[in-house]
């Protein structure tokens, strides 16, 4: 991937070609080898490290002038702090087991922005090695290091700069589990799916044996064309063709989980069930069995004086906290047998779009990415009153 965009961007080759040690990690641009002067007039190399703005892997002019550095604080060949850029000391991580220790900041006269990523990294590589050079007239960034593959292993067809440019690299990570399954690609299912699939799970799993109709085209995430209804594809291969245009590890499972076949789930490492009717305490039971955590999604809506009404819930299950799927009911396990004619099975996208947003951001604090003081394993959100209730914790 890395390589792909020093192809495509003319800056980032020049780089390259003129000798700096650069690379792509996390959505930085990352100098290393930089000569700089400490305290204690030594000439030391660090390195500086950029976010990257990107639009289809073509860069953009960078949207800060500030830059990451990883090193002692530099100094002149007298040995004087470089107040002058000084901006902030505090640690960034940058990728796995590399973080800069401080931030700098030089705006370019008389615009005050850097109009290429070229230039903003050089200008900040000569501010610091022109004092090293001062001392050893042989330090120079361009080092001419042999040149290997970066960001291998990324499920992603291009680099996750919002990661980087928000400086949560470290954070987002947390989310890198093996393997996540979704049962149900109904509204709700769509955009768990759709949520999920930014994330830097290795392997999602579709569990789904229905065909993608017209009806789910006004419920799901995205815009379906009228080309892609006539193919009557099923659910899990229209979502993979979807969903592969961004990243790799989408594999599809085109038929219904049941008692018979949940063994299928075993090796997953979460789940999350969006069923709408189906054998659910067959798979409720299978995965307790088989100690996978997982969340149920689900709602209740209803007509009421020409309005719609209703609660959405949001049931978690994981090892040691199970009780409350049974002994409070938290999951219903109502068949499509169950089903009467007074069922509508109303759904609404905004409402299956919140419903998912509830289970993952649930699912995000399960893994410590978000913050997480209340750890309900129930909640329901009222339409009618705006709340949002937490209970089981």
């Amino acid at each position: 991937m890395s390589r792909r965009l020093f192809d495509l961007n003319p800056e980032l080759k020049r780089l390259r070609d003129e000798g700096f040690n650069v690379q792509i990690r996390n959505g930085f641009l990352i100098m290393r080898d930089v000569p700089y002067v400490n305290a204690r007039r030594e000439v030391k190399r660090g390195f500086l490290a950029t976010s990257l703005l990107l639009s289809n892997d073509r860069i953009q002019p960078p949207d800060s002038h500030t830059i990451h550095f990883g090193g002692e604080f530099p100094c002149d060949q007298s040995g004087r702090p470089l107040e002058r850029i000084r901006n902030s000391d505090a640690v960034v991580p940058i990728a796995d087991g590399l973080a800069a220790d401080r931030t700098f900041s030089a705006k370019p006269q008389p615009t005050g922005r850097y109009e290429n990523y070229y230039d903003k990294i050089t200008t900040y590589a000569d501010i610091l090695g022109g004092p090293a050079r001062a001392l050893d007239p042989d330090a120079t960034a361009r080092t001419f290091p042999l040149v290997a593959g970066e960001e291998a292993g990324s499920v992603f067809r291009y680099l996750d700069t919002a990661s980087s440019r928000a400086e949560i690299v470290a954070i987002s990570d947390k989310l890198k589990i093996n393997r996540v399954g979704i049962v149900g690609l109904g509204g709700t299912g769509g955009y768990v799916l759709d949520l999920v699939a930014k994330t830097p799970v290795g392997e999602i799993h579709l569990f789904d044996g229905d065909v993608f109709y017209q009806h789910n085209a006004f419920r799901a995430p995205g815009a379906a064309s009228g080309l892609d209804l006539e193919r009557k594809l099923r659910k899990v291969d229209y979502f993979r063709e979807l969903y592969d245009r961004m990243r790799s590890g989408i594999i599809t499972h085109p038929t219904y989980v049941t008692a018979a076949n949940a063994s299928m789930l075993e090796g997953l490492d979460f789940v999350f069930l969006c069923m709408e009717g189906g054998d659910k305490i067959s798979i409720v039971k299978k995965l307790e069995e088989l100690k996978t955590p997982f969340i149920d999604v689900g709602m209740g809506l209803y007509v009421s004086e020409d309005k719609l009404g209703g609660i959405i819930r949001t049931t978690t299950s994981v090892e040691g906290k199970r009780d409350h799927v049974w002994t409070k009911r938290r999951i219903p396990f109502a068949t499509n047998a169950d089903r009467n004619e007074y069922d509508l099975n109303i759904q609404i996208a905004d409402l299956n779009a919140l419903n998912a947003a509830l289970a993952v951001i649930r699912w995000k604090r399960l893994l410590g990415f978000y913050l997480d003081q209340e750890h309900e394993f129930f909640s329901t959100y009222t339409i009618g009153g705006n709340d949002l209730a937490n209970e089981d914790q």
